[in-house]
Formats: C-alpha cells, structure tokens, sequence
C-alpha cells in the first residue's frame, strides 16, 4: 500500500511518460491484462488510457486492471491512470518511506 508521499513521488515521475496501454471497445479482456503485467514487470510504472468506446469509466477499469495485476493505483484523471507495481528481482524504481 502506498502513502500520499510516494503516490506523490509516482505521479510526478509518471508525468513524463507515454501512455502504453489502451481499453478499447472490447473492455478488459485476458490480453490487456498480459500486457499491463508484461508493462509492469519490465518497467514498475505504466500509464494508461480508457477510450470513449469502452463502456468502463477510467476509475473502474483502474480498479479491475490493479486488482487483476496486483498493482497500485497511484492516480486516476480524466480518462488516464497510472499503476505501479514494484519488481522484487530487477527494482527500477525507489520510493522514500
């Protein structure tokens, strides 16, 4: 679980980032789920983005997304949110305490 100072260290490091997964028409499937963990394995922080065509708001598709990953949602805005998971075996990202 993250406390406000890391979700805050996150949310700024995250504002850089490119936006590598998108949830389409076809929701949450098990191939979306893949490569949120694939993301999240290789880089600790991902953003991500809900299109008008899906029928999920961007905070429920967080919630499924980090609940199916076991992920942290660090940020949710408009139609974007940011997961962060840490690698216990290759840790990219240090958070304060």
């Amino acid at each position: 679980m993250l406390n406000s100072r890391q979700r805050a260290q996150l949310r700024g490091m995250a504002n850089g980032y490119e936006t590598i997964l998108h949830i389409g028409k076809s929701d949450i499937g098990e191939e979306i789920i893949k490569q949120a963990d694939n993301a999240l394995k290789a880089r600790e922080l991902i953003k991500c983005c809900v299109l008008e065509t899906s029928s999920l708001s961007s905070r429920e598709a967080a919630d499924i997304v980090a609940a199916k990953t076991g992920a942290d949602v660090v940020q949710v805005i408009g139609s974007r949110f940011i997961l962060y998971r840490e690698n216990k075996d290759n840790k990219k990202i240090f958070l304060r305490r």
